[in-house]
């Protein structure tokens, strides 16, 4: 039997071993230090931003261009691949907008016929100014309150052409003459006469139409461009309302599988103002 004595020396005995136990494990290596971390590079300055590109507008179609005569013209002279593309009146910014930034992305050339009266030509001044300065894009004369002129006294009549005209000329700095479109197509030998008078000698109707005058769909106006657009044909559109822009992609196309080259009057005609 164990005295007090004997059970202190057994268990100091244990406690030695039990330490000596733990002195023999081995010890866990600890990681291997981190590699010193490399100086960040410098970064470079960005380079400065290149220039925009300005691309230049499309130069105007070298055409023998043949001398205006009189009376009402409704095509183009000749033969050839030409094609009139306008515009008339001019209710809606938004489609003036939209006909300006179709022409100077496509080179898309076009004769718009102003009627003086609507805010949206002075909205759309600044965005029609390289376009007409540059001639692709020319104004002509709608009247300015696109009425009809076989109804009118002579002096309105006279009011009508040179309210428009003297805009035109204020806002852009040309000449509109000598085409003036007469609202609905009416017009007579007097109507005529009174715009001789002031040098618009050459009443500027239609062969082929748009039809969106009013609001018609987009798939209509495709068809009637299917149907119209057609070599030495002055084709009339409207400034009125947005089909017509939806439609641009297709109504180009068309102009290139029929390889047609779209003009001005102005590209066509010579003229006392533009000889």
């Amino acid at each position: 039997m164990l005295d007090r004595r004997g059970f202190l020396t057994i268990g100091a005995a244990g406690a030695a071993l039990l330490l000596a136990s733990c002195a023999a494990e081995p010890e866990v290596p600890t990681s291997a230090p981190h590699p010193p971390r490399p100086a960040p590079r410098p970064v470079p300055a960005h380079p400065p931003a290149p220039e925009p590109v300005v691309t230049p507008p499309p130069a105007a179609p070298q055409l023998a261009r043949v001398p205006v005569g009189g009376g009402t013209l409704t095509e183009l002279p000749g033969d050839g691949q030409l094609l009139a593309w306008t515009a008339d009146d001019g209710s809606s910014a938004a489609v003036i907008a939209a006909y300006a930034a179709f022409a100077a992305q496509s080179g898309t050339r076009l004769t718009l016929f102003v009627t003086g009266c609507y805010d949206a030509w002075d909205a759309n001044a600044e965005a029609l100014r390289p376009l007409v300065a540059s001639g692709q894009i020319q104004l002509a004369n709608h009247t300015w309150s696109h009425a009809d002129l076989t109804s009118l006294p002579d002096d309105e009549v006279l009011s009508e052409l040179q309210r428009t005209h003297d805009f035109i000329h204020e806002t852009w700095g040309v000449d509109a003459r000598p085409f003036f479109r007469p609202p609905f197509g009416y017009h007579d030998e007097r109507v005529d006469d009174l715009a001789a008078s002031i040098g618009y000698t050459v009443p500027t109707l239609w062969y082929g139409t748009l039809s969106d005058s009013g609001l018609i769909t987009e798939q209509q106006v495709v068809d009637f461009a299917t149907q119209w657009f057609l070599p030495q044909h002055i084709v009339i559109g409207h400034l009125n309302f947005d089909p017509v822009t939806k439609v641009f992609p297709q109504l180009l196309a068309i102009l290139q599988e029929r390889g047609l080259q779209t003009v001005t009057l102005n590209d066509v005609f010579s003229s006392e103002q533009h000889p």
